[in-house]
């Protein structure tokens, strides 16, 4: 009887463990980026949004191997148009093609679960200097139209995900209360809300307030996140507002009511905080800002004008050491998950404060224990500088920059960072670590305090930028020899 007992114990046990693994905040979803030298397999990826219990991915394309891998997950899924494809697009043959190439072909039984396509990323930046404004309507009504054609507009509604630059932010409007769309792009967001609007689709929009921090020592750092301030604002309405993701998102409320559609529902597309590449971009702070996001979500509080519900995708899933950096440093550092699929620090996914690890990714190959280093031997140092910037060309240094976790390196530790960083891209490649006999390569861990030298995992099959780089390095010590 006692064995018995205590057998069934164990099976509890067991099962309320593996129920804490798979429980997420309710309608949670990430952004799965690729903008990798080294990409991860899909089918990895696919694993550990599972284990992790994700049910919601939002893609920047709709790439062949990816979608293979979503197959038969029951994740929901947003592929997407990229900005440079929005004028092919103008061509409602071309949206049809895509149609058919990127969605219907993978709506099988066992196929993609397939929920939103979103048509280009942010298209309305002022820094894009209006390159998209006159191509992302059209494009978008001829993507939405040709899934109704096919019979699954229903089901899988067009959407625009969306800056919050379109509209006045909290930092530029008194009052949330008083949001508005842009001047210069009013008459354009109206029509985009008039046809989301006809199709009953929803309005997505990326609210980042790490940009409210980054750049402006002036805004009141505990205002980004959700664990209270000293001086809340105070709307003409008399609402108080403790966060600027409440005030970002009710100014949207407010400006989608102003043009006659209050009802709207809103998507947030991306919202998340950095860990590098930035003084206030840090392990502590993301912490800090997904403990205080999570359990609001999991409470289903919404904000002050829109209580209830909100859907939102976290951005991102993994670090992306090939993005642009134009942005800033901490554009590669959005990931809730290291380069490897290792997860960074404790987050609970079902917004419960239950301070555990996000579960990592599984089998991951690494390349061997092998680092790449400055050589203490070296005579001739004229050209180290030159080096330095070569392999920062063609690798990921962004963690040497100011506020980040390798700034306090010196001279000879900055090289050897940057000359790792390129050796691990080239896949340890003997050629990438000579550097005009700069550089050797070592065995031994050259990591100092929180400053990791990454070995890069084996690049999966589906990706990888760094042949082309392999033939740019061949050329540069072949031309300085």
């Amino acid at each position: 009887m006692e064995r018995l007992w205590f057998l069934n114990w164990v099976f509890v046990v067991w099962l309320l463990g593996c129920v804490c693994v798979c429980v997420c905040v309710e309608g949670l979803g990430v952004n799965w980026g690729t903008m990798a030298t080294h990409k991860l397999p899909p089918d990895t990826v696919v694993k550990m949004l599972k284990d992790n219990g994700i049910k919601k991915v939002k893609l920047f394309d709709a790439e062949q191997s990816t979608m293979s891998a979503l197959a038969g997950s029951d994740i929901e899924v947003m592929v997407a148009i990229p900005n440079d494809q929005l004028a092919v697009m103008n061509s409602y043959n071309r949206a049809k093609q895509w149609v058919q190439r990127n969605v219907t072909r993978y709506l099988f039984n066992g196929g993609v679960n397939i929920k939103y396509a979103a048509v280009g990323n942010e298209p309305f930046l002022t820094s894009y200097n209006g390159s998209f404004l006159n191509v992302t309507l059209p494009a978008l009504q001829n993507i939405q139209n040709a899934l109704n054609e096919a019979g699954v507009g229903d089901s899988i509604k067009a959407t625009v995900p969306l800056n919050a630059d379109v509209y006045n932010s909290p930092e530029t409007s008194p009052y949330p209360s008083a949001g508005r769309f842009r001047n210069d792009i009013s008459d354009l967001m109206t029509q985009i809300a008039q046809f989301l609007s006809k199709n009953n689709a929803p309005f997505t929009v990326n609210i980042y307030p790490f940009l409210s921090l980054y750049g402006n020592d002036d805004f009141p750092v505990d205002y980004a996140f959700f664990d209270g301030v000293s001086q809340p604002v105070v709307d003409s309405n008399g609402i108080q507002y403790t966060n600027v993701f409440d005030a970002n998102f009710d100014t949207l409320a407010s400006a989608l009511k102003a043009v006659g559609y209050e009802n709207m529902t809103i998507i947030v597309g991306e919202v998340g905080w950095p860990t590098e590449g930035d003084k206030n971009a840090n392990i502590g702070n993301a912490y800090r800002f997904y403990n205080g996001l999570l359990p609001r979500l999991a409470a289903g509080k919404g904000t002050p004008l829109r209580p209830g519900y909100i859907e939102v995708y976290l951005f991102g899933l993994i670090d992306e050491d090939a993005k642009s950096i134009a942005p800033g440093n901490f554009e590669r550092h959005w990931g809730v998950y290291r380069y490897d699929g290792q997860p960074k620090f404790t987050m609970d996914l079902s917004g419960q404060n239950q301070n555990k690890l996000l579960v990592p990714a599984q089998n991951v190959e690494y390349l061997p224990n092998k680092w790449c280093m400055f050589n203490p031997n070296a005579k001739d140092l004229s050209k180290l500088a030159d080096n330095i910037n070569f392999a920062c060309t063609f690798a990921d240094c962004t963690s040497l920059g100011y506020g980040s976790s390798c700034n306090n390196l010196d001279a000879n530790g900055n090289a050897s960072y940057a000359f790792n960083m390129y050796f691990q891209v080239q896949n340890q490649n003997p050629l990438a670590c000579n550097f005009q006999g700069l550089a050797m390569v070592t065995a031994q861990n050259i990591s100092q305090g929180n400053c990791n030298f990454p070995i890069q995992i084996v690049a999966s099959s589906s990706g990888g930028c760094s042949t082309v780089t392999a033939v740019f390095v061949t050329l540069f010590l072949f031309m300085l020899q």
